[in-house]
């Protein structure tokens, strides 16, 4: 009992120590320093993967819409598009080839497949060094339509380069892994 002797009355001269309340070591607070700090990291590192997944779920959202505009392109030109072969075929590694004309007049455009090819791949590639720039890193366009029973099935696919993301999600993965690819299929 501090301050007290035996006889119950205060000794004013005896110090009080109180072992129990001498408040953190050093060493105690560099341990909670250690521990927040990996907490810390392991929250930005999180914080980066989820950065990436949602910049690829973007390219692929992108990509989503690409391939339907060329399809609401074809819709709106069903001759042109019901033709075997026809002039919205295009192959993957093409690149956008200017047809000398633009479609943008109220008249009826006598080619107007080969002008929304053009636009579409243009607006594909985003390093195409092209003004305006594309939506997709190295992205590319095929367009295939075969014509069988009175029906044209369309086949469009969009592929783009993902490796931002790929090489942070898919670590030692094979160059070929960062290349993504959506197609989509339909009876016109």
């Amino acid at each position: 009992m501090c301050g007290e002797n035996i006889m119950n009355t205060i000794d004013r001269s005896t110090p009080c120590s109180r072992s129990g309340a001498r408040g953190f070591t050093l060493v105690e607070v560099l341990v909670s320093l250690v521990i927040l700090s990996i907490g810390l990291l392991g929250i930005a590192k999180l914080m980066l993967l989820s950065s990436h997944s949602n910049d690829s779920a973007y390219l692929r959202s992108q990509a989503t819409d690409l391939a339907y505009e060329m399809l609401d392109y074809m819709r709106a030109n069903s001759v042109q598009a019901n033709i075997a072969l026809g002039p919205y075929n295009t192959a993957l590694g093409a690149g956008p080839v200017d047809p000398g004309f633009t479609c943008i007049a109220a008249a009826p455009c006598a080619n107007l497949a080969l002008y929304d090819v053009y636009q579409w791949k243009l607006r594909l590639n985003a390093t195409s060094g092209l003004v305006p720039a594309g939506a997709l890193p190295n992205g590319q366009g095929s367009v295939a339509t075969v014509v069988a029973g009175g029906q044209t099935t369309a086949t469009i696919i969009v592929s783009w380069d993902d490796s931002v993301a790929e090489k942070s999600l898919n670590v030692g993965a094979a160059a070929a892994a960062n290349t993504q690819s959506i197609t989509l299929e339909t009876v016109l």
